[in-house]
């Protein structure tokens, strides 16, 4: 899991990721992306808007969403919130997986939906005491949010147009695995389009139909998030991070970062500071 985000759990042993959504400071955005993970955001606090394809769900207090594996979100927070991420490795369902390739999970009643968010509350609350063998007590809660994902939330079939978005996606994945491997080099559309075999037209609108995101967004929002992790982390300066990002320069680095967070790289720095 990438660092910008505040990690509650940091154990790389656990079989998943537990944290606090970065964007709880409000004025965030995220452009639509996409990964093989699950993920649960449970709202505690204030209210958080997700996209998913070209459906909008405002998700409130004492609410949650699932986002499904390679299923394209993007999320905007403009007031200040508390969430919780669950974030669940695809490969920890790899014995189910055999019988439906493609899993995935939705919402059901208001009784199923409070037990699966209490049991999630329960990781939050035990890594919180850490009481003697508490990482056992997390896994085993784990274990029973994976059961009743499966028994309780999962869905029968996926429409053909969704499973055919999947697929593309797999196949996007491996491009923008080149591009978080290239990301600070000068990756243009025709290179990372030649690299692969495609022409510039064709990866551009495969960007748009399946991620939908153009492909310099999704560079530009890509380069932002690896910047804000030497940003925190560092006293580097700012044009120096911004150009060992692949930005032209620290005007440039400044409007991306704007666009995501809704704030300058400087008064990032300065918020996060802060919390160390």
């Amino acid at each position: 899991m990438d660092s910008s985000h505040e990690m509650i759990i940091p154990n790389d042993n656990l079989p998943f990721k537990l944290f606090l959504f970065e964007g709880g400071e409000g004025k965030y955005k995220r452009a639509s992306h996409w990964h093989r993970s699950i993920e649960l955001f449970l709202v505690m606090e204030g209210k958080i808007d997700f996209y998913l394809g070209e459906n909008h769900f405002p998700i409130g207090e004492k609410d949650f969403i699932i986002v499904n594996s390679n299923e394209v979100h993007a999320i905007d927070a403009p007031l200040p919130n508390r969430t919780l991420v669950l974030q669940i490795p695809v490969q920890t369902f790899e014995v189910y997986l055999q019988e439906q390739p493609y899993l995935s999970f939705s919402r059901r009643s208001g009784e199923q939906n409070g037990k699966l968010m209490g049991l999630v509350m329960e990781m939050y609350r035990t890594y919180e005491r850490k009481t003697y063998a508490w990482e056992l007590k997390v896994n085993g809660l784990f274990e029973f949010v994976k059961y009743l994902l499966l028994t309780e939330f999962k869905d029968q079939a996926q429409a053909p147009d969704i499973i055919r978005q999947k697929i593309h996606l797999e196949k996007l994945s491996e491009i923008t695995e080149y591009m978080k491997n290239h990301y600070d080099e000068a990756l243009s559309l025709e290179k990372v389009a030649d690299r692969f075999g495609f022409s510039p037209t064709y990866l551009s609108r495969i960007f748009k139909r399946y991620a939908n995101i153009s492909y310099r967004d999704y560079l530009q929002d890509l380069r932002v998030e690896y910047a804000v992790k030497e940003m925190v982390h560092t006293a580097h300066e700012l044009g120096d991070i911004a150009v060992n990002h692949g930005f032209s320069d620290s005007r440039a680095f400044a409007k991306a970062f704007a666009k995501r967070y809704g704030c300058l790289p400087s008064e990032y720095r300065k918020r996060a500071r802060k919390c160390y």
